[in-house]
């Protein structure tokens, strides 16, 4: 199947031809759809932390933040190109501005955006005025090199906030987050995983600002960043399940989705790592809520993690009491909602050694994306799963009716604990269910082609954690999905 040019182009992505294999067999075999159980409901899968809970946890991080190392991960390295689908539709002559109202909104309310006065300066320096600027014209300085350049740029680096002093991108306002709750001994890490081609616009920004925010907030910021690795592209195939070539006969290879950035979480050491997404920031009025909840589910994380180190302790020193073994039992049917009274203790002690995470969920309002479930796996445990819609057979009537039935949704707010009581790490490959990845359709020189997706990051890459869901107020979930989403009234100055 593979000739000597093909084998070095595979070499050189740094994929083995074993994996090659395996892909393609995937392809020909397909996945099995996830078995849903039901929706995770308040008191069945998510829990609702009160105000006496609230003081106990927050203060248990706060006292856990002088000793270990906390560090935020945020995945940063999509284009923003679909935030301006419509934008590209109108200058691109698809559709006139009648038939995008969304265009015409951005355009009659182009004073409230936070790039506006950037805009109105480059505006300025080709001689023209914001005022009186055809429309396509004012279009084209947003999303092309003619001026902001917003269509090439990713969600990072675009200004989403306007304050007194100026504007603020997104990735400012991870950074000022940071500063707020995922810090430790006055330093603030972070790791952006980002696209190649724009890493060197990510510290010229960071370089630009630090010294700003450091000195505002009296931390010290350590910022580092990592790539996608190509090892973790997919090969594409075409209609027939046979390797899709491009049109000078060489192999296709595609992005493995955001389930790959698990190899980079996996490189990374830290004793709690919060995850978050690029677009899903505050201006600082509303940042509040949004502190409390974060320092909330990472200090309900310390005080599970603590119980387990314990447990962990137990099982190396010997320890293993009937009364023992109980207390576990009772932990993980309190905790994690899990009848662990059938397991072997060899079963108790692997689902012990296991990553931690603690995932907030807000009230379902109709966002697109994935939300949380009670899943049958294949040897008949019931677990709890975040799951997207691609994951589902819709065309099974009860598996859409469980569906319908979700009270809540993810909004990737995730608290993650990666190390064992000794302060090892896990390895995190080891807890990702293969079965969970994804065949798409999509196209290449305008021929069809079908593209293997990775486990997703918080998906099937997290599938074997301790897994534990807590609902947050929707007051924290404010995603950037569409340029005209920067309108909303959370996102705007008041």
């Amino acid at each position: 199947m593979f000739n000597s040019t093909d084998l070095e182009q595979i070499n050189k992505q740094g994929i083995s031809i074993n994996e090659i294999e395996k892909q393609l067999h995937y392809f020909r075999q397909g996945f099995p759809f996830i078995c849903l159980t039901r929706p995770a409901t308040l008191g069945d899968g998510i829990f609702m932390l009160n105000a006496e809970n609230e003081v106990d946890f927050i203060n248990l991080y706060n006292e856990y933040t002088s000793k270990h190392k906390i560090l935020k991960f945020v995945p940063a390295s999509g284009a923003a190109s679909r935030m301006f689908k419509d934008l590209y539709a109108y200058i691109e002559n698809e559709k006139t501005l009648d038939q995008l109202p969304s265009v015409k909104q951005v355009i009659d309310n182009i004073e409230k955006f936070a790039f506006y006065e950037e805009l109105k300066k480059l505006l300025s320096a080709a001689g023209l005025e914001i005022k009186n600027v055809e429309t396509k014209t004012l279009v084209e300085f947003i999303l092309t090199n003619k001026g902001l350049n917003y269509g090439s740029l990713p969600k990072a680096l675009i200004l989403f906030h306007r304050y007194n002093d100026g504007s603020r991108t997104s990735l400012e306002e991870h950074l000022v987050e940071s500063a707020l709750y995922a810090y430790s001994d006055k330093k603030a890490f972070l790791h952006f995983t980002v696209s190649p081609e724009h890493r060197a616009a990510f510290e010229a920004l960071i370089s630009q600002n630090i010294e700003k925010y450091q000195k505002e907030y009296q931390i010290t910021f350590e910022i580092t960043y990592s790539v996608q690795s190509p090892a973790t592209d997919t090969i594409a195939v075409d209609l027939e399940n046979n390797p899709f070539r491009d049109k000078n006969g060489k192999l296709v290879f595609r992005p493995g989705g955001h389930g790959a950035l698990i190899y980079n979480l996996n490189d990374l050491d830290a004793d709690l790592i919060f995850i978050k997404n690029i677009d899903n920031v505050l201006p600082d009025r509303l940042k509040e809520e949004t502190i409390h909840y974060k320092k909330l589910l990472a200090g309900f994380l310390v005080f599970l993690q603590d119980k387990i180190f314990t447990y962990q302790q137990w099982f190396d020193e010997n320890k293993i009491s009937t009364e023992n073994i109980e207390i576990i039992k009772n932990f993980y049917k309190t905790y994690f909602h899990i009848d662990i009274n059938a397991f072997t203790l060899e079963q108790i002690k692997a689902t012990l050694f296991r990553p931690i995470r603690v995932c907030g969920m807000v009230k379902n309002e109709g966002e697109p994306g994935g939300g949380p479930f009670w899943v049958k796996e294949d040897n008949g445990e019931i677990s709890l799963q975040i799951v997207e819609s691609s994951q589902i057979d819709f065309n099974d009537n009860e598996q859409l009716q469980i569906f319908k039935k979700a009270t809540h949704f993810n909004p990737v707010d995730l608290v993650c604990s990666i190390k064992n009581y000794k302060g090892e790490k896990y390895n995190l490959l080891d807890f990702i269910d293969y079965n969970t990845c994804f065949i798409s359709q999509k196209s290449k020189d305008g021929r069809p082609l079908k593209a293997l997706e990775l486990p997703g990051l918080w998906n099937g890459a997290m599938a074997y954690w301790n897994t534990i869901f807590v609902e947050v107020p929707i007051s924290t979930f404010c995603p950037v999905k569409t340029i005209n989403d920067l309108l909303r009234k959370q996102h705007l100055s008041i």
